[in-house]
């Protein structure tokens, strides 16, 4: 499974619950598109959220987000890790 990062960034003052929420979310329909969402990180001064997922595809994370209601900006394969 490929490895990717999205990026959301109109989340201004995203709070730690909502963040959970919305990873919730995200999980509750996951496996729909054989996607696994492994962690979310946010900044809520700039609005920034980051998730990283499993998947086979980017379009279908990009529906698994879609779907849960979570706009999402850019969406980028890992091809490369140290």
């Amino acid at each position: 499974m490929a490895q990717f990062m999205d990026v959301h960034t109109s989340m201004p003052g995203v709070t730690a619950q909502a963040l959970h929420e919305a990873h919730q979310a995200d999980l509750a329909i996951q496996d729909d598109e054989s996607v696994q969402f492994t962690h979310a990180w946010a900044d809520p001064e700039s609005g920034h959220v980051f998730c990283l997922s499993e998947g086979p595809s980017k379009e279908a994370v990009q529906r698994i987000h879609e779907r849960a209601g979570h706009p999402y900006d850019e969406i980028h394969e890992i091809t490369v890790t140290a």
